[in-house]
C-alpha cells in the first residue's frame, strides 16, 4: 500500500526518544520525536463521523458481495440452469476482479486522492450489480462478479486508509472496527432479505449503497494528509479545520503534518526486490503469514456458500442463514469497543482458538451424519458452530491481520510491502472459494477439520510471532519486529 496512506497514528502525534530500528532505516523520522497533540486526539466532530459513515459504505457493499452467493445460489442455478462447477467460478471470480483491483488502488490513491478512488470503486461495482440484476446467461453474472471484484478490493485498500488518515490517533482502532461493523451489516442484510425476495432485487439492494456513497462523497472533506502531500495548502488546513472543528486549534496538528511530509519526501523509496532483503524479512514474514492464514482457515468459503452447508447437514437454508446473520451485528459492534481496549493480538488470539473450535464442531457434526445414534446431533452442532466460526472471526481474524499489516511496515517499503501482501489474501481467497464446493463434495468432515487445522497454525503463529501494536508508534513497532525473531 502506499507509504505516506498507512501511517495512520503516525500522522497525527509526534513520538518518544528516537531508536535506531534497522528496519526502516534511519533517522529522518528523527525530529518528530515530541508529545502527542491531546486537542487532536480528542476531536470527534460530526464531519468527522460523517465522512466516516460515507466511507464505510463502501465497506457495506464489500459485506454485500460476500454475502450474496450463498442466498443467492438455489436461485441463480435453477433460473439459469448452472453446474456446481459454473456456480464456483461466479462465486470465486470476485477475487479476481480483487486482484486486478489491488494492483490499481495504491496508486490510483495516490495519484486521485482517497474520494476520488472511492467515487471509481463505486462506478464499478455499480456496474457490477447490475450486470448481475439483467443476466441473461453466464456470461453476464461473471462480468459483473469480477467488476465487482475490481471494486471492493479498491474499496478494502482505500477505506481503512481514508478513515487512518482523518481519525485522531486514540480512536484509531475503534473506527477502523466500524469498517468491519459495515461489512458484517451488509452481509447480514443480504443473508435475511436474500431467503425472501428474488437474487434480482438482491443485486439492486447491493448496489444501494453504491449510490449512497457516491452522492455523499461530495459532501465530506479530502484527506488532509493527501492534500498536504500533494502540496495543496490551503485545501489541506480546510479539511483538517472541518474535521477537527470551527473552534479547534490545529496549529500543531498541521504543523506535525508537515514536517513529516518534508521527511517522506526526503525517504528513498525501495525497490519491489528490496522488500526481500534481510531486514524486512520479519515485517514481512508476520503480513504474508497473517493473510495467508486468514483466508486458508476458509472462511471466505464458508460464507460464501453458507446455505449449501446448511442444507447438507440437514438445516433448513433460509432458517440457517437468518440466525447466523442475528449474531453479526452485535458481535461487530463489540469489537469495535474492544480493539482499543484489549490490544490486536488477544484478540486475535481468541478469533483463532474460537475458529479452531468452530471448525472441528462442524467437522465432527459430519461425522455424527454417517453414525445412526447420532445422527441427528448434526443440525444442532452444525448452527452451533457456524454461529461460533462467524463471530470468533468478527471479533478479531476478519479485521486485525489488515490493521497490523498497515503498522508494521517501514515507511520506505510500505507501497511494495502492502500491494504482495493485499495480493497474496486475495489470491488465496481465490483458491480456497473456487475449491470449497469440491472440497465439500469429497467430504464435508476433512474439509471442516482441515480447516481447524489452520486455525489451530494461527493461534501458534500469532502467540510466537505477532507483537502487540495497541498504543505504540509505528516506529516503536516496526523496531521491536526488527528485534523479534
Amino acid at each position: 500500500m502506499e507509504r505516506e496512506s498507512m501511517e495512520e497514528g503516525l500522522l497525527t502525534g509526534r513520538f518518544g526518544p528516537p531508536s535506531s530500528n534497522g528496519a526502516g532505516g534511519d533517522s529522518p523520522t528523527d525530529n518528530l520525536n515530541m508529545a502527542p497533540s491531546a486537542a487532536a486526539d480528542s476531536s470527534l466532530t460530526p464531519v468527522l463521523v460523517f465522512s466516516t459513515f460515507v466511507a464505510v459504505c463502501g465497506s457495506f457493499c464489500y459485506g454485500c458481495s460476500i454475502g450474496y452467493t450463498s442466498p443467492a445460489e438455489k436461485g441463480i442455478m435453477e433460473d439459469l440452469g448452472l453446474s456446481v462447477s459454473a456456480y464456483s467460478f461466479f462465486g470465486s471470480i470476485m477475487t479476481m476482479g480483487g486482484m486486478v483491483g489491488t494492483i490499481l488502488s495504491g496508486k490510483m490513491a495516490d495519484l486521485f486522492g482517497r474520494k476520488r478512488t472511492m467515487w471509481f470503486s463505486d462506478v464499478f461495482c455499480t456496474a457490477g450489480w447490475l450486470s448481475i440484476a439483467f443476466a441473461k446467461n453466464a456470461l453476464w453474472l461473471d462480468v459483473g462478479r469480477l467488476l465487482i471484484g475490481v471494486g471492493v478490493a479498491v474499496i478494502c485498500y482505500v477505506v481503512p486508509v481514508y478513515i487512518a488518515e482523518i481519525t485522531p490517533k486514540t480512536h484509531r482502532g475503534s473506527f477502523a472496527s466500524a469498517n468491519q461493523l459495515m461489512t458484517s451489516s451488509g452481509f447480514v442484510l443480504i443473508f435475511f432479505t436474500g431467503t425472501i425476495i428474488p437474487w434480482r432485487t438482491l443485486a439492486v439492494i447491493g448496489a444501494i449503497f453504491c449510490v449512497v456513497q457516491i452522492v455523499g462523497l461530495f459532501f465530506i472533506p479530502e484527506s488532509p494528509r493527501w492534500l498536504a502531500k500533494s502540496g495543496r495548502e490551503k485545501e489541506f488546513e480546510a479539511s483538517l479545520k472541518r474535521l477537527r472543528g470551527k473552534d479547534s486549534d490545529i496549529s500543531e496538528e498541521a504543523s506535525d503534518i508537515r514536517v513529516y511530509m518534508e521527511t517522506l519526501e526526503q525517504q528513498t523509496e525501495a525497490s519491489f526486490l528490496e522488500l526481500f532483503q534481510r531486514r524486512y524479512a520479519n515485517a514481512l514474514i508476520i503480513g504474508v503469514g497473517l493473510m495467508l492464514l486468514q483466508q486458508l482457515g476458509g472462511n471466505s468459503g464458508m460464507a460464501y456458500y453458507t446455505g449449501s452447508i446448511f442444507e447438507k447437514a440437514g438445516i433448513s437454508g433460509n432458517l440457517g442463514l437468518q440466525v447466523l446473520a442475528i449474531v453479526q451485528i452485535p458481535v461487530s459492534t463489540l469489537s469495535l469497543f474492544l480493539m482499543d481496549r484489549s490490544g490486536r493480538r488477544p484478540l486475535l488470539l481468541v478469533s483463532a482458538s474460537g475458529m479452531c473450535f468452530s471448525c472441528f464442531l462442524q467437522g465432527l457434526a459430519f461425522c455424527f451424519e454417517e453414525l445412526p445414534n447420532l445422527k441427528a446431533v448434526t443440525p444442532s452442532l452444525v448452527l452451533t458452530g457456524a454461529m461460533i466460526g462467524s463471530s470468533t472471526y468478527t471479533i478479531g481474524l476478519g479485521v486485525i491481520p489488515w490493521i497490523i499489516m498497515s503498522e508494521i511496515f517501514p515507511i520506505n517499503v510500505k507501497a511494495q510491502a502492502g500491494s504482495l501482501v493485499t495480493l497474496v489474501n486475495w489470491f488465496t481467497a481465490w483458491l480456497v472459494t473456487y475449491s470449497f464446493n469440491f472440497m465439500m463434495e469429497w467430504s464435508s468432515a476433512g474439509t471442516f477439520f482441515f480447516f481447524s487445522g489452520i486455525a489451530g497454525l494461527t493461534v501458534v503463529f500469532a502467540a510466537m510471532l505477532v507483537p502487540e501494536t495497541k498504543g505504540r508508534t509505528l516506529e516503536e513497532i516496526q523496531a521491536s519486529i526488527a528485534h523479534f525473531l
